[in-house]
This record gives C-alpha cells, structure tokens and sequence, in this order.
C-alpha cells in the first residue's frame, strides 16, 4: 500500500434520498484524516441535488451509476484505484472490473434485500468486503443457503457495522447552539430524511413541520426544523421553530447529542439517534423504513406513529414525559449501540494491507 492510496466510492445517488451518499462522504472525510494524501472520487448521479457540491473529485452520470455500467468502468479502468466502495450500488459486471483492475472490492448493504443482492454468488466471488450498516436485531440472520454459498467461496459473512456516522465535536456543538439561538435540552430537532420524501400527495418534511408547528406551541419549546437537501420549496421560520435548510452530517450529530428529544424519519439517523441515546419519536417516509421502525419499536428503543401531523402532535406528549425519556435512554444505554466509523476504517486498513 502507498501513501497515497486511490479510492472510489459509488453510492446509491438519486433525486430522493441521500443516505448512502452521506454514509460514503463521512468515510471519505476520516479515510482523508488518516491518509492526508490519499486521492478520493466519486461517481454520481446528476439527477442528485448534492452531485455538483461533493467536495471530492465526482464523475456525473445522467442516471445512477448502477445503469451506466461502460462508463462507470471506463473510468475504473482510468482511475486504478486501490480500493471501490460500493454503497448499496453497482452491477455484478462492476464489481468484477473493479477487482480486474486490482482493487479490494467493498459493497455495503442497509437492509436484507441488499444483503442478500451482495451474497449472489457473481457479486460474493468479487467482493472483498461485504459491511451491513444495521445492528443485528434490525435484520434477519443469514439463510443456510447464504451460509452455503459463503462455505463455498470461502468468504467471510458480511461484518455489522452498524450505523455509520461523524463522531461527535463539542467545540462545533457550541458553535451551532448559538448559532441557532438554541440551549442544551432545551429544544427538540425534527428531519424526515432527505427532504424529497412523499408520503401520499404530501412532501414528508412539510408534514414534519406542521408537527412542528403544533409540537412548539402545545409543549411550549423551540423547534429545530431540518428541510434535507432535496427539499424543492422555500422555507420559513415561525415563532418557535426554526428552519433550517440542510446539514452536514457533523452539524446534524451534534444538534442531536444535544437536543431534548428528536422526531425523525425510519432511515440511518434513526440508527444513529438511538447510537448517541437520545429519546426519539419516528415514522415511516419510504417504503424500507417501516420494518427497521419495527425492530426498534420491539427492542423498546423508539416511539413511532405513522407520518401524521396530528399524531405526531399527539405523541410527543408521551415523549417528552419525564418517565418516557428514562425509559428509552436507558433501554438504548442497554442495546449497546455504537458509531461503526471505527470498525470500518480498520477494515479499510486491513484489506489495503493484505494481498
């Protein structure tokens, strides 16, 4: 391994969600803090609202990535990187070019589905590294056939990381709680993902901000509204809640830590809510969200309702009560769930130093 090692990542990118981008530019960032030379690219879709402001070297592609298979693997063969991130992306023929050029293959997967795309055995055969960004009580264990195939190709089963996120920067914390005019425990942040969501004929984060809006004046408490990247409207600011356009991930973590309580959507920074123990009401914006909501809801982790204003309203009585933010605190204190930043870099290290 050089100094200097080359790495490519290719995330699900779309005019939705943003997840997967995220998760991929908060490992870039770290790889960059262990590796200051090393060389990061990106191949993205143009139809994602984020694909013109990624602060790292991004090829567009008209649609995903995944359909563009002869031009994601032009540049592979151009770019010889050392390693390709697959974030729940990518085709069996690019995974299999990637390797063909010498690069240690890694696909992450978020939900079974995925998992069980990654464990077909053209894709485990070019794979080096198969990472599933879920804790275990989330998903599934692995079907005797998928341990099967594993046997046979002498692969090892897939590491749970669990959910991926930027450590935490109390320098940057305090900086953005004045920013926001806002105190420690004293406010409550509200984010229904990306901000592209429908849920019905309604963008889920202006079904978000009602909740909002009422939440802050039956609770009488500040209201940090985060819209997502991909929200399409204007926004506004009222009385008691704050708009907020998007954050970065880093912002993001550390408005969490400190808030009272969180109302968010089923995607990662619900997994990341409960890793940093923070009292949290959920509800599903797409169609992946609801078994993850779920498992958490029988682990005892979380509040849920469905993507109603009124019903959030409602529950967020509940949520704010003295007795309910023990009980779930305490209960995520017992899950044990970390931030699988860790986990991954030293895997990363690993595969650049094996052969």
């Amino acid at each position: 391994m050089t100094n200097a090692p080359i790495f490519l990542f290719v995330p699900v990118s779309s005019a939705q969600g943003i997840g997967e981008y995220m998760r991929s530019l908060i490992i870039a960032k770290q790889i960059v803090k262990i590796w200051p030379d090393a060389k990061i690219h990106f191949i993205l879709s143009k139809q994602a609202p984020y694909a013109t402001s990624c602060p790292f070297d991004a090829l567009l592609t008209e649609k995903s990535p995944t359909k563009h298979v002869k031009e994601v693997n032009q540049f592979i063969s151009q770019l010889k990187p050392d390693m390709v991130i697959f974030d729940a992306s990518g085709r069996k023929s690019q995974l299999k070019h990637a390797k063909a050029v010498g690069a240690k293959v890694v696909f992450i997967s978020q939900h079974k589905k995925k998992r069980s795309r990654g464990l077909k055995l053209g894709r485990l055969m070019a794979t080096d590294s198969h990472w599933v960004v879920q804790p275990e009580f989330v998903i599934a264990g692995l079907s005797g056939f998928e341990k099967f195939k594993l046997a046979l190709c002498k692969k090892a089963p897939p590491i749970h990381t669990g959910v991926i996120f930027t450590p935490l920067q109390l320098s940057q914390q305090a900086q953005l709680l004045a920013k926001y005019g806002v105190e420690p425990e004293q406010y409550i942040i509200f984010n229904a993902g990306s901000g592209g969501h429908l849920v019905g004929d309604k963008l889920a984060a202006d079904i978000y901000a009602d909740a909002a809006k009422l939440i802050s004046e039956q609770q009488n408490i500040k209201c940090l509204m985060v819209y997502g990247a991909n929200y399409p409207n204007k926004i506004e600011s009222h009385d008691k809640v704050i708009a907020i356009s998007s954050l970065d991930n880093s912002e993001f973590v550390n408005l969490i830590s400190a808030a009272k309580a969180v109302v968010i959507s089923g995607g990662d920074t619900l997994l990341q809510t409960i890793a940093m123990r923070k009292a949290c009401l959920t509800t599903p914006v797409s169609k992946d969200q609801p078994p993850r909501i779920s498992a958490c809801s029988k682990q005892q982790l979380v509040l849920d309702c469905p993507s109603e204003s009124q019903a959030m309203a409602a529950m967020a009585t509940t949520l704010l009560q003295t007795a309910t933010l023990s009980q779930l605190t305490n209960a995520m204190a017992e899950s044990n769930q970390k931030n699988g930043l860790d986990l991954a870099i030293a895997e990363i290290k690993r595969l650049l130093m094996s052969n």
